[in-house]
């Protein structure tokens, strides 16, 4: 007989059982299950899964400074490059001051001719008035002398009143292109020694001129006080008009009852302003060709036409 052997009856995929927990025993554990070597027929225990996944630690390799020791050599060439760029950046902007420098000389040059003109256009004036005046003066003190003064007082009287008469034979210089050049030290920008002289020697003419000036207007104040025992003033009051000019009296008016001390104290202020006239038309005529002598110097030194 054969032995029946208790073969166990298959299990159906319900009655199997069923884990407590949906993770395996394994994974419950925090454990892989061993894995058999095919090569060597054991077990092997496999490693352990970390929850956490690993970041891969990467070596960081830090570069290595390679030091190299600078000749002497280098250090010079740095140091010429330097020295070369300090000094070419010096060169330029010195050029550029004396390139804007130059600009500045050149207008105050320009500025300074315009004013010239104008004094020489003023000076050729002024010397006809003079001129006109001591012709003035002459006959003034020829008639008022004469043994008959009171026949000619119409012309007396006119020539008087345009004798104490100054503004109209002052210079007024046009300085102020000078005033700036040597108020603001732009007088340094002339270049040309000779140039900067002549200019120079012009402004002390200039001032020598406006000091004789004020010589004259004193003495035509005395002339006024010594002509004040001669004429009589209402005459001179109605001979003015309203723009202040002076014309002749209406007929022959009469003069003062002066002495003949006051004659002689009248001739010697005349004396005094006849003297000045002649002096400042002579100051004039050396004033105007010294102004034409240096605008030929400025536009011959600056190329001016």
């Amino acid at each position: 007989m054969s032995e029946e052997k208790n073969i166990p009856e298959e299990q159906s995929p319900d009655d199997s059982p069923k884990p407590t927990s949906d993770k395996l025993p394994a994974e419950q554990e925090g454990t892989q299950p061993k894995v058999e070597n095919l090569q060597t027929g054991t077990d092997v225990e496999p490693q352990t899964i970390n929850s956490k996944p690993q970041t891969p630690t990467m070596e960081v390799h830090h570069p290595h400074r390679v030091h190299h020791s600078k000749k002497w050599k280098d250090y010079l060439f740095e140091f010429l490059m330097l020295f070369l760029a300090v000094t070419f950046g010096f060169f330029v902007e010195n050029q550029r001051e004396h390139y804007i420098e130059g600009q500045r000389e050149k207008q105050f040059i320009r500025s300074l001719i315009n004013d010239l003109i104008a004094d020489t256009i003023k000076l050729n004036s002024l010397i006809i008035r003079r001129t006109a005046r001591a012709s003035n003066l002459d006959s003034l003190k020829l008639l008022l002398n004469s043994d008959s003064p009171n026949i000619h007082t119409n012309a007396i009287y006119f020539f008087a009143s345009t004798a104490a008469r100054i503004l109209t034979v002052r210079f007024i210089p046009n300085d102020g292109t000078m005033l700036q050049l040597k108020n603001s030290g732009a007088f340094r920008l002339i270049r040309s020694r000779a140039v900067a002289d002549s200019i120079a020697n012009y402004d002390v003419s200039v001032r020598n001129a406006l000091r004789q000036s004020e010589v004259e207007e004193t003495v035509i104040n005395d002339y006024r006080q010594a002509s004040a025992r001669i004429f009589n003033a209402n005459v001179f009051d109605e001979m003015l008009d309203d723009n202040l000019n002076v014309r002749r009296p209406r007929g022959n008016p009469g003069l003062a009852n002066y002495t003949l001390v006051d004659l002689q104290d009248w001739n010697y202020k005349m004396y005094s302003i006849k003297g000045l006239n002649r002096a400042n038309r002579r100051d004039a005529r050396l004033l105007l060709q010294q102004a034409k002598n240096l605008l030929t110097t400025l536009k011959k030194a600056y190329g001016i036409k």
